[in-house]
């Protein structure tokens, strides 16, 4: 059963404008803007069909055409669900209704003549050639576009827009008429002139000329989107304070009477209805307008007599402009004098030093060309004093290497280092067995003698060899002790940076430490002399090598210097003392020496340590052979 048509229910009113037409002005015009923009003109009718065979009726649905067609596809835009043909809807005819069973519902394949060529243009085009020519239609789109605004009366436009680059709906700023005063904005009628430039031309175009009255215009509503009716081409939009406005040319009459359907004036919702102004107000508002366009007049000629005053004095006017900038420019000049005689002070007084520094150095310089030429004279002289004094140098290191060696000799005799048979490293000092840092088993009293003897030789080496022992040795025998002066213990109360060189009645690690620091002691004398030990735990094999190197030399041992000491000569080369019988064991028989060669001072040796540990130099004194602060004392 056929369903019942329903009746086309009236389009819904369109916005209403708050404007009327006669109430239109340039004043409320805020902005323009151009749709379908086209630079070549239109064609002048219209074609009803097309001018290919798809016209013909024989060719609608036939089968040659379809096989062609489907042939002949290639890459196409994606196209809306509804646009898409099936084969169910080539099975149907013009009117909607089915075929009979006997038609075919399909085209038979012709044969390879009855085959044809498409006349479709874009059907075997390539991807590149379909780009090539969209960008070729775009280019004769798209164009640069500026419009001016003209009124009736004025040559020059009252507004000048930006111009709006490669656009096919171009869109320009909004502007405001208000400055171009009440003779344009109270204006109802216009002239538009738009401008356009292509890519392919070389100078601007003139488009459009196109002159309108602001109260024949079309209401299309805020937005452009509230708009059913296809735009024309080089539409131009005019944007009034209450929304868009255009000029339809090519509306059917239905369609221009329908634009008289505006939505009725909402109703107060109140229920009420308002009077209108008075006619009263309506003159008071005429007259204040009239007195606003009469002070505006007199405003203008005002201004147009003031310019005529100024333009009459205008030499005058100049004249006293021009004092204040001579004043200024005469400032400045006596600013720039002031500057310049500074700078020429500066300059003279800079003058003045140069030259006082230039004759100082000239002095100077023939100050040192006389003392040139006088140590040029001597030079030769000093040369010679310079060779003999590197001699006696090479002659006194000589003489103090030999006197070294003697005396290490003495040393070896004195304190004899022997190593002990069938075991490594292991040495005695003078028979006393000595041990390596490794006291568990040993011999206490043997131990401390022994240490002892070695502490009292690296004290007599230390002045020998003018090296400073950073740990100051006190020689008493079997109960040596050693300074550290940096320590920082409180186990001793007496002196807490004095450690013990012997075992009986102290700590262990006392002890220890003291023996460390006289390793150290033989480190620091071995250093001085090139020698770097192994193993600095080991006291006595570092001691007999320290004692070995220094002792090292060519020929015999240099003899002892005659002094004023006759008991501590040499005889035969030997180092034994004659000792006399007529000496004495005190320290003033030695001044009476000279005078008595009876009164020898013998079996006396020398105490070389000072009391604050301190070493002396190693120079012998000529006359004496005593070495200076040092002590002589009788030998227990």
């Amino acid at each position: 059963m056929a369903q019942r048509a329903q009746p086309e229910l009236p389009p819904p009113p369109r916005e209403r404008p708050w404007l009327l037409p006669y109430n239109r002005k340039l004043r409320h015009l805020q902005g323009i803007t151009i749709r379908n923009l086209t630079l070549t003109p239109a064609p002048p009718r219209c074609r009803g069909k097309t001018i290919d065979d798809e016209a013909l009726p024989s060719t609608l649905k036939s089968p040659t055409k379809t096989l062609a067609l489907r042939g002949s596809r290639s890459l196409t835009h994606s196209r809306s669900s509804t646009d898409l043909n099936s084969f169910e809807d080539e099975d149907r005819f013009d009117d909607g209704s089915l075929r009979k069973p006997t038609t075919p519902t399909r085209p038979v394949r012709p044969t390879k003549g009855m085959r044809r060529r498409s006349t479709l243009e874009w059907a075997n085009a390539s991807p590149l050639a379909r780009q090539k020519r969209l960008e070729d239609i775009t280019a004769g789109r798209m164009a640069d576009t500026f419009f001016t605004l003209h009124v009736e009366g004025q040559d020059d436009p009252v507004y000048i827009s930006e111009v709006a680059e490669k656009a096919m709906n171009p869109n320009f700023k909004f502007f405001d008429l208000a400055p171009c005063g009440p003779r344009v904005t109270r204006l109802d009628k216009l002239t538009v002139k738009v401008w356009a430039k292509s890519e392919i031309m070389r100078a601007w175009q003139f488009l459009i000329d196109y002159t309108v009255s602001l109260g024949s215009l079309q209401f299309i509503g805020k937005t452009l989107g509230s708009c059913r009716h296809p735009l024309p081409q080089n539409c131009v939009l005019l944007h009034m304070t209450d929304g868009i406005y255009t000029s339809f040319t090519d509306l059917p009459v239905q369609a221009r009477a329908g634009q008289d359907l505006l939505a009725p004036p909402k109703e107060n919702p109140d229920g009420r209805v308002y009077t209108s102004s008075s006619y009263d107000a309506l003159m008071r508002l005429s007259t204040l307008d009239d007195c606003i366009q009469d002070a505006l007049v007199t405003r203008d000629r005002i201004a147009d007599e003031i310019e005529s005053i100024l333009e009459t004095n205008r030499e005058a006017i100049s004249t006293v402009e021009q004092v204040p900038e001579a004043e200024g420019n005469l400032r400045t000049v006596q600013v720039a004098v002031t500057a310049e005689q500074r700078r020429v002070l500066a300059m003279r007084r800079r003058r003045d030093e140069l030259k006082a520094s230039i004759q100082s150095r000239r002095e100077k310089m023939q100050t040192g060309r006389e003392r040139g030429s006088l140590i040029a004279s001597e030079l030769p002289t000093r040369r010679e004093l310079c060779k003999e004094t590197e001699e006696a140098i090479e002659t006194t290191e000589e003489a103090i290497a030999g006197q070294r060696r003697r005396i290490c000799e003495d040393l070896l005799k004195i304190y004899p280092i022997d190593p002990l048979p069938g075991k490594s490293l292991a040495f005695t000092i003078r028979g006393l067995l000595l041990p390596n840092s490794h006291f568990d088993d040993a011999n206490q009293d043997v131990t401390s003698a022994a240490l002892g003897h070695a502490a009292q030789a690296v004290a007599l080496l230390s002045p020998y060899f003018s090296v400073i022992l950073p740990y100051p040795i006190s020689p008493h025998g079997s109960t040596s002790t050693i300074e550290d002066p940096l320590a920082m213990g409180h186990n001793n109360a007496n002196n807490p940076r004095t450690y013990p060189l012997y075992m009986k009645g102290v700590v262990r690690y006392r002890f220890e430490y003291g023996v460390f620091l006289l390793n150290k002691n033989i480190e620091i004398l071995s250093n001085a002399l090139g020698i770097r030990p192994l193993d600095i735990r080991q006291t006595l094999p570092n001691l007999k090598y320290l004692l070995y190197v220094v002792t090292a030399g060519k020929g015999e041992l240099p003899a002892r210097k005659a002094g004023g000491i006759k008991g501590l000569l040499r005889q035969d080369g030997f180092s034994s003392r004659k000792g006399s019988f007529d000496s004495t064991a005190t320290a003033s028989s030695f001044g009476a020496e000279s005078k008595s060669s009876t009164r020898d001072a013998g079996l006396l040796k020398v105490d070389h340590s000072s009391a604050n540990g301190a070493s002396v130099g190693g120079t012998l004194k000529q006359k004496t052979n005593i070495l200076p602060g040092s002590r002589l004392r009788p030998i227990e």
